[in-house]
């Protein structure tokens, strides 16, 4: 028997088999280290204020010390599509597990390396321009991370399994989030604000170095996957650029990956970063209610993302797609209906909002199945990286032009938008591909 028909029996058998005790720890592992790389990347805005402080001369204004590390902030997501394309390119050609663990070891370097940064009082203006390179590379590592993740994870289930999988690792994406609001109260309720500038803004970095490199450790008993495996036993792993040949064949679906991302986008960063400042400064809600809403929020995400993955393995990713994105529409109405009228249900509806913006946990699955697997990193990273680049970064400026302009609904006006177009996404995928293999979803696609 050849290699590449071992090979092939192989793969057939890991399609018709159950979910077992190996596949719950690559998801747990694969989750786990998710979430520390994503609180890594996220925990640098929870301590915004300190750090404009301490990186820049003592007399810049506040307003433009608190832009200029909002703007390093924000190079870390610009910086993600080049560290996606880059990643995803070895992703295809190299493997998946290469690309899994070299991720989270490029983001636990500069997160430790930010907690051990001296400041612009010891170093001067080298201190904020050392402090926007670590950032960068964040940024380069979480665009291979989370397209890689959702290959990986994906691509170790069985095929009707993939919706569970993809959304457990989202789910474990939000949990870093979580941690990080968190961290944050923790460290600003325990330490006085001299102490936090003193040295407490240098502890979640640390922390989230050290736990980065744990992350690496564990990522070493992961196996590369067996979709990967049987395309290199078979000789059939993409020649040449494989994204060039994304943009060749499957424009199509690079299409459809971005308006999904772009539904995605504006549920997580509208309603889940963004609605609890917008309760105080349009709504007048007082601080700790808003905090308290957007925790329950982010741990009902949570769970949201693992219903909508159980949701999608059940009925299909198009179906649970057109179902979640509808969700989402109402649920964004309801929630600001009710902070226009005093926000008496503010809690309550925060946690039915972030429940369904869990559909977010459909959207890898559908890129996941857009592609075909010799290029299926490349597409997938590509078009998650660039539209949320674009559309991540657009989208807070907008938001606050589109309140002064259309009132205090806009921003549940927006991503009713975006729900609709991802309606839209999922209606186009349940009338023009009928060549499903049964409840999964998963389009038949030529590599």
């Amino acid at each position: 028997m050849t290699d590449a028909h071992a090979s092939t029996l192989s793969a057939a058998a890991h399609a018709a088999r159950a979910l077992d005790r190996r596949d719950a720890r690559t998801l747990l592992l694969s989750a786990l280290g998710g979430a520390l790389e994503f609180y890594d990347f996220v925990v640098f805005v929870f301590f915004a204020l300190p750090l404009s402080h301490l990186f820049f001369p003592k007399d810049t204004a506040p307003w433009l010390a608190q832009l200029q590390v909002y703007g390093i902030f924000a190079a870390g997501y610009l910086a993600r599509p080049l560290g996606g394309i880059v990643m995803a390119h070895y992703g295809d050609t190299l493997g998946r597990k290469k690309m899994f663990t070299l991720s989270v070891f490029l983001m636990a370097l500069p997160t430790l390396g930010i907690g051990l940064l001296p400041v612009y009082a010891q170093i001067g203006m080298l201190a904020p321009l050392l402090l926007l390179l670590l950032r960068v590379v964040q940024g380069i590592a979480v665009g291979g991370e989370v397209p890689g993740a959702w290959v990986f994870v994906a691509e170790h289930v069985p095929p009707r399994r993939v919706g569970f999988a993809c959304a457990s690792l989202t789910s474990g994406l939000t949990v870093g989030i979580l941690i990080g609001s968190l961290v944050a109260a923790a460290i600003n309720g325990r330490l006085a604000p001299a102490e936090v500038l003193a040295w407490g803004w240098r502890l979640p970095f640390l922390v989230g170095g050290v736990f980065g490199f744990l992350a690496v450790w564990l990522r070493r008993w992961l196996s590369e996957t067996p979709v990967f495996e049987a395309m290199h036993a078979r000789r059939e792993l993409s020649a040449g650029l494989p994204l060039k040949r994304v943009f060749e064949r499957h424009l199509p679906a690079v299409l459809l990956s971005m308006l999904a991302t772009w539904m995605l986008t504006a549920a997580i960063v509208v309603l889940i970063l963004m609605t609890p400042s917008l309760a105080q400064s349009v709504f007048h809600l007082e601080p700790a209610r808003a905090f308290l809403g957007s925790n329950v929020a982010s741990f009902a995400l949570a769970l949201g993302c693992l219903g909508y993955g159980w949701l999608a393995d059940r009925i299909g990713y198009p179906r649970a797609l057109l179902l979640g994105a509808t969700a989402l529409l109402l649920c964004g109405y309801a929630l600001y209906a009710d902070l226009q009228a005093g926000g008496a249900h503010f809690v309550v509806l925060y946690a039915l909002a972030g429940f369904g913006v869990g559909v977010v946990g459909v959207v890898p699955v559908l890129m996941v199945e857009a592609f075909p697997p010799a290029v299926r990193f490349s597409g997938l990273s590509f078009s998650y990286n660039v539209a949320y680049a674009a559309f991540g970064g657009l989208t807070p400026p907008l938001i606050g032009g589109m309140v002064k302009r259309l009132g205090p609904l806009a921003p549940a006006h927006y991503v009713a938008l975006t729900a609709v177009i991802g309606i839209g996404v999922a209606a186009w995928l349940l009338v023009r591909q009928p060549g499903r293999d049964g409840a999964t979803g998963r389009v038949r696609s030529r590599a």
